[in-house]
């Protein structure tokens, strides 16, 4: 037990929190949200296949398929407004970085890592907090919930919509709200899927955003200037030690002139 308890002990302190508790949530929602809503959404987008026929047939039929959508889609406009709300605290309150932003770094990084997986190149691109995939990642999934949120309120709303827009609105938000879902969905299973999981360094599991932590051996390897600023927040260097003239009018320490 005593063992067993020492080996939990040196697992922990082995490892770093790199995802807080609300993040973490935020993730679970999100996923969640985003699962329920694919599941409902594609087969009223392809009506005409047997699959969808008998997912809305077991979900209760189209106006519950329907219902089960709109709920889970106001879950997703709550998780996003957290978000928002939640950088700007982050930004504004707690005086933090913006990591998520993308910087000129990131597309020579692009390029350098391009290089080195084909061979070209002498060694990988050092990152920060996220590297140039996240980052791009990230906002694309900003950009194409911002679409679906929008397109998605505007079908919601049709009538009180077309009081301040042209009607025209209403069938392009239907069709942008179908194939930006699927192209999310896309790039969720063939993109996302695989960096955060499948890949050959995380396969089969990478289990850092549901515990929030992540192994100081990963972060020195995935995230090498995040990891070096951490060290410099764990060993910060010493004080300067205060200097005094002596009587010649030459700076001693205050250690020497006690000697």
């Amino acid at each position: 037990m005593q063992i067993s308890r020492r080996a939990t002990v040196a697992a922990i302190e082995d490892t770093v929190v790199r995802f807080s508790l609300g993040q973490r949530l935020l993730h679970v929602m999100v996923m969640v949200a985003f699962i329920v809503l694919a599941v409902t959404g594609l087969p009223q987008r392809f009506p005409e296949f047997a699959w969808s026929q008998w997912i809305i047939e077991h979900l209760g039929g189209i106006y519950a398929a329907r219902f089960i959508h709109r709920v889970f889609a106001w879950v997703f406009v709550f998780a996003a407004l957290y978000h928002v709300i939640a950088v700007l605290y982050h930004v504004f309150v707690r005086k933090g970085p913006l990591t998520m932003l993308v910087t000129r770094t990131d597309f020579t990084d692009a390029v350098t890592a391009f290089r080195y997986d084909l061979g070209i190149g002498e060694q990988e691109p050092r990152y920060g907090r996220f590297d140039f995939r996240q980052k791009f990642e990230y906002w694309g999934m900003v950009f194409g919930g911002t679409v679906m949120i929008v397109s998605g309120i505007l079908l919601y709303f049709p009538v009180t919509a077309t009081r301040f827009l042209p009607g025209q609105f209403i069938p392009a938000a239907k069709a942008l709200h179908g194939y930006e879902g699927l192209m999310v969905l896309l790039v969720i299973l063939i993109w996302h899927l695989y960096g955060a999981h499948f890949g050959p360094d995380k396969f089969p599991f990478d289990s850092s955003i549901f515990t929030g932590r992540i192994s100081r051996e990963r972060m020195r390897r995935e995230h090498p200037v995040e990891y070096e600023q951490l060290l410099e927040r764990e060993n910060p260097p010493p004080p300067a030690v205060p200097t005094q003239p002596d009587s010649d009018g030459v700076a001693q320490s205050s250690e020497d002139g006690q000697s």
